[in-house]
């Protein structure tokens, strides 16, 4: 793991370009090991996201749109649209995932303290982090 390096569980996000002091965009590499716990479905109140696969195969949800995504692809999701990801793969996926505004590098160290915590994460204490960065989670169906 590197310096700039944040992981939650085995997720691993590598922050490239933090603009969230700035308003501005930012981009990091996300790698998602197969079976990976991944972040429920939810929507950002104040930033559009782009993900771009690098390498493997990412399941990617924008609204009711779901697509396997492979290298070389990718899918824009627009503000407040709910969104997920996931990895039922074999191998790892790899993506560059452009925020604008960023939401910053921060955030993923705020829900990495709590869910390495120790014991089952805290759903409240996670919930009450995206809240403050402007994610809501999607209702259950």
């Amino acid at each position: 793991m590197n310096a700039n390096e944040i992981a939650i569980g085995k997720l691993r996000i590598n922050y490239l370009i933090d603009g969230s002091q700035s308003a501005s965009l930012g981009m990091f590499e996300l790698d998602v090991p197969p079976a990976s716990n991944v972040p429920p479905p939810h929507s950002h109140s104040n930033n559009e996201e782009l993900v771009y696969v690098l390498e493997g195969k990412l399941r990617y949800t924008v609204g009711s749109d779901t697509r396997d995504l492979a290298a070389g692809e990718s899918m824009h999701t627009p503000r407040g649209v709910v969104h997920a990801f996931s990895n039922p793969f074999e191998s790892r996926a790899r993506a560059l995932i452009v925020l604008s505004p960023d939401i910053g590098a921060q955030y993923f160290k705020d829900i990495a303290a709590v869910a390495t915590a120790g014991g089952p994460p805290d759903k409240a204490a996670l919930v009450a982090v995206m809240n403050r960065y402007g994610l809501v989670p999607a209702p259950p169906k």
